[in-house]
């Protein structure tokens, strides 16, 4: 049988590693519909499953996972972005809105044309589409049809013509506020 080898002495110590660093210390402040809240979790994590999860706000939908369809979109400092996509480490310093708090003490105008425009069918993705065109609008307070038919977000219903009608009945409606 074979002598055990004995056992190797260093010179030096060896470094320990740090201990993990408080959940304080690894902290994301996130500013969500214009809260602050703290997560503590997996940097990594996507803001979809954050917003789902975690903050129980299901207006923002799961659809593809690959920022393809636009069912997730919310506004990230006023510009539309898929939370599929996006990590929650990305969104330090940064203002999230989804489509529960667009609307301040009334329907926001978009949130109301679409309802004066019936534009709902199966409604999975019109929180993204709301959200996109909030965005639109923002850039051109008078888009035409053309530039609506540019947004990327997908109805898998169709119901494109009323989302067009419903964007201009809210860039009217938007219009006529700032007179």
């Amino acid at each position: 049988m074979p002598e055990t080898p004995p056992p190797v002495r260093r010179s030096k110590a060896i470094p320990v590693p740090p201990v993990a660093q408080s959940a304080s210390e690894k902290t994301l402040p996130l500013r969500i519909n214009g809260k602050t809240y703290y997560h503590e979790g997996d940097p990594d994590m996507p803001l979809l499953w954050y917003l789902r999860d975690v903050l129980r706000l299901t207006g923002t939908k799961y659809g593809c996972g690959i920022g393809y369809c636009g069912a997730c979109t919310v506004l990230i400092d006023g510009k539309a972005q898929r939370a599929c996509l996006t990590p929650v480490k990305a969104l330090v310093d940064q203002d999230v809105t989804t489509i529960e708090g667009l609307a301040g003490a009334e329907l926001h105008p978009l949130q109301q044309a679409w309802i004066e425009e019936d534009v709902a069918q199966c409604g999975y993705c019109q929180a993204g589409q709301i959200l996109a065109a909030a965005d639109l609008l923002r850039r051109n307070p008078r888009p035409s049809d053309e530039d609506i038919d540019k947004l990327p977000n997908l109805c898998r219903c169709g119901t494109y013509p009323r989302i067009r009608k419903a964007i201009q009945r809210a860039a009217q409606a938007l219009a006529e506020t700032k007179k």
